[in-house]
């Protein structure tokens, strides 16, 4: 017997059922996109290794798909490294090409390609799969769809406002409730300048950022072994542990944060936004939370989280501002800010929670029941006029049992059958059947029109 084929863990197969869920997703998102005046690009899956290493640290350098030289990739390989088992090295020489970690280091490179093209600041948005050869887990997966806006050319604050915006929106059209965390790369800084460890900025961030999954134990434990002082982290404990409103955090670090310049642009910055959001009416919470750090190494000013309330699941949705990313491609001073949706943890939360609207998820509404060709050439015209009145419509291809069609109209949970026999024909009307009720009428192609599109 044949084995049974299968696809690589991290990655799915999805139904036509879980297809219409995932685009009611994309559609809800691109349209508050467009609402915004954000533009849509794509780039290509796979791009050139020297654009994607060196770009979102030391893990997630591990965690990019390097893909083999096309033909005789070994060619040119100096045996010694073959023997050698360096990966590193290996690597190097057999591959000059990788999938894409993110959408945000390709869109950098995609400004710096096209700058003489694009109108400054460019708002643009982008949909597509993201690879990490990560290990696969509840709501963490090797292959996921992104759903990016970034505006570049701009330092306004406006921007990371308007983008938190589109966030509540975007949860208010799910009705998933939800906290949008924000914080600020600059903050962090000031932090690691205050106890003494600036040059340490990286492994607190990393660790800090750990603190919901791992705990606070684990995350001192990490602090210590990467080198931080006892004393460090002890001063560490107040901020980590900071509770209070926006405003009394707010307070609290432009005290702690005196001596740093830095950090108190950074406490500025969050105020301003958090202040401007405030009075925008939001319809779900905004946190200031100190110990959201975002891990990639591009940030630099404000960062933003988003966490389901009712649903035990990662982030959701992040982003944050980044001022020199194009700068590594050739184009220094260029100012971004952007967010991303994890669609494929949407989808999850949406799953579990049952929120999606019947609409969504509902393919033919109208099934034609073939009874043979004198019928079918009936129906043909009927059908015509159901699709242009913009029923999802189709007519069984075969002339079979009634109980076979009536069957494949259930398994469809198509919610309406119109039968036309010897009898409709000669009265110019059809049967039409609500699969829901079990109700049965007569009708006029105008009223079977109606009644299926009410």
């Amino acid at each position: 017997m044949a084995t049974k084929p299968s696809i690589p863990k991290g990655t799915r197969d999805f139904s036509p059922v879980e297809m219409a869920k995932r685009n009611y997703i994309f559609d809800t998102i691109r349209s508050v996109y467009a609402l915004y005046g954000f533009q849509q690009i794509e780039t290509p899956a796979m791009e050139n290794l020297s654009t994607l290493m060196g770009k979102y640290g030391e893990e997630g350098d591990k965690l990019l798909f390097k893909i083999l030289n096309s033909g005789n990739f070994l060619s040119g390989v100096d045996t010694a490294d073959l023997s050698s088992e360096n990966t590193n090295k290996l690597a190097a020489q057999l591959c000059e090409k990788g999938l894409r970690y993110d959408l945000t280091v390709p869109f950098a490179r995609y400004v710096v390609q096209h700058r003489e093209e694009l109108t400054m600041p460019f708002k643009r948005y982008q949909i597509q799969p993201v690879w990490r050869a990560d290990r696969p887990q509840k709501g963490r997966y090797r292959e996921f769809y992104q759903c990016d806006a970034d505006v570049v050319g701009s330092d306004s604050l406006l921007n990371e406002v308007e983008l938190m915006q589109i966030v509540d929106t975007v949860f208010t059209k799910f009705g998933i409730r939800v906290c949008i965390k924000i914080n600020n790369r600059k903050i962090l800084t000031g932090i690691a300048e205050m106890i003494g460890e600036s040059d340490k900025i990286v492994d607190i961030t990393v660790a800090m950022d750990k603190l919901d999954k791992i705990g606070l134990e684990a995350v001192n434990a990490e602090l210590s072994k990467a080198g931080i002082s006892d004393a460090a982290i002890e001063k560490l404990q107040p901020i980590i542990l900071l509770q209070g409103s926006n405003e009394e955090k707010l307070d609290t670090m432009r005290t702690v944060l005196a001596e740093s310049e830095t950090g108190l642009k950074g406490v500025e910055e969050c105020a301003f936004v958090l202040q401007t959001l405030q009075s925008l009416g939001l319809k779900n919470e905004v946190e200031l939370d100190l110990t959201l750090a975002r891990g990639l190494n591009y940030y630099t000013g404000c960062i933003f989280e988003v966490k389901a309330l009712d649903v035990q699941i990662g982030s959701i949705t992040g982003g944050g501002r980044y001022d020199n990313l194009t700068g590594i491609f050739g184009m220094p001073g260029l100012s971004g800010v952007g967010i991303s949706f994890g669609a494929d943890r949407i989808f999850d939360v949406l799953n579990q929670l049952d929120l999606y609207p019947k609409e969504a998820t509902t393919g033919t509404e109208l099934l034609f029941v073939n009874f043979g060709q004198a019928e079918t050439a009936y129906c043909l015209p009927i059908l015509a006029a159901a699709r242009q009145a913009g029923i999802r419509c189709e007519i069984y291809p075969d002339s079979a049992k009634m109980k076979k069609q009536m069957s494949y109209a259930n398994a469809k949970n198509i919610p309406f059958v119109a039968i036309a026999g010897e009898n409709e024909m000669n009265e110019q009307k059809v049967t039409l059947k609500n699969m829901v009720t079990g109700e049965q009428m007569l009708v006029s192609q105008e009223e079977l029109i109606a009644a299926v599109k009410k």
